[in-house]
């Protein structure tokens, strides 16, 4: 079992609409997730539409009315995605831990008992440094820190990974960071800046894959969903789904562990060999000699234009990629401007009321 913390004391930064679709997203992968709203303002809880007397509170309180155990507060959001409720008075749980021993454990201890229950276990974190936050830290063995492409939002990570390397001095536990970029917004060249600056100083520390800005997974919450029940065709969807599989990735594998070396070669060459054939080189070509800067985005590449960056000769743009047959959008970003592809006559109006260029690549045998 998983057990992933998502925290950052900085609020707007997409910390509880992670949570949310991350756990939505794994268990579309099939895994089974848990969901813990561990966040006195109980947004996770409230943007998911659930109401219930009982808390995470009645949990890790000695001094609650009624004391219940984790598995009685559970409630199912959709399949194999369950969650953990909060409540306001989560936020008295500071007081009532300052002078006790082993505080810092009291959620760790409370998981002990879920563990073969869950694939994953995931932590909605209050924004604040405070005992909650290191009591969810404890009981992690990663954490994801959501990042706004901004300067402001990376004030304060000092702070953060101070508590992470508290925890593992004091407790001798060890915590693997990981930072993800949120609310990127392709449209502004600042966003594409800070980007290269959070690359830069977070290095192996950061997601591949990026959260950008999308009214969709605010509609959803307002409607008390998560974006995979209210739109699963939108960026945001798109978005939180690949994370989930960069996140399944990473899970152990023994069967692969264990065979040798050789035989797997061997068995990845075959692949090779059979996949490599069926690619299409395609050149996408767009002439704008004033532009710095030059991305094409597609279905191909998970609209990443950071994935797609084009190479400029004498005015004009090109990037080349291998693609597999089949009918893919696709967008140029020009300076941060999303423009369609005017020497294409294949297009197609988008869920945003703009306009998508098409390409349609054959099925190699």
């Amino acid at each position: 079992m998983r057990i992933i913390a998502i925290t950052n004391q900085k609020g707007g930064c997409g910390k509880t609409t992670t949570s949310v679709n991350l756990a939505a997203s794994l268990a579309a992968n099939n895994r089974k997730v848990l969901l813990i709203d561990l966040d006195p303002q109980s947004h996770a809880t409230l943007g998911l539409n659930i109401k219930s007397s009982l808390s995470i509170y009645n949990v890790l309180s000695k001094m609650a009315h009624q004391r219940v155990k984790l598995d009685e507060i559970i409630q199912n959001i959709s399949p194999d995605f369950d969650i953990a409720p909060s409540s306001i008075i989560l936020s008295t749980l500071e007081q009532e831990l300052a002078g006790e021993i082993g505080r810092e454990s009291r959620l760790w201890d409370t998981l002990s008992g879920l563990r073969g229950n869950y694939d994953y276990v995931l932590i909605d974190c209050p924004p604040n440094l405070g005992i909650l936050t290191i009591n969810a830290i404890r009981a992690a063995s990663e954490i994801i820190i959501p990042v706004e492409a901004s300067r402001f939002s990376l004030e304060g990570m000092g702070q953060l990974i101070g508590i992470v390397s508290l925890v593992r001095d004091r407790l001798n536990h060890e915590v693997n960071c990981r930072v993800l970029v949120t609310n990127f917004d392709s449209r502004l060249a600042h966003s594409f800046n800070m980007l290269k600056k959070i690359k830069t100083d977070f290095k192996d520390k950061l997601f591949s894959n990026i959260i950008h800005v999308n009214v969709r997974l605010k509609e959803a919450q307002n409607q008390g969903t998560h974006i995979l029940n209210f739109d699963k065709y939108c960026r945001g969807a798109k978005d939180y789904f690949s994370l989930s599989r960069e996140i399944i990735t990473q899970e152990n594998e023994p069967k692969a562990v264990t065979k040798p070396a050789a035989a797997l070669e061997k068995r990845m060459n075959e692949i090779l060999k059979k996949e490599l054939p069926k690619l299409t080189e395609i050149v996408f070509t767009v002439f704008a000699p004033e532009a710095k800067e030059v991305f094409v985005a597609g279905e191909f590449n998970n609209w990443k234009p950071e994935d797609g960056r084009m190479a400029k000769n004498n005015g004009t743009w090109s990037k080349r990629l291998n693609l597999l047959g089949g009918k893919y959008r696709y967008r140029f970003v020009i300076d941060g401007n999303w423009v369609e592809d005017s020497s294409n006559p294949l297009k197609e109006v988008n869920p945003y009321g703009s306009v998508d260029s098409l390409i349609e690549i054959g099925n190699k045998k």
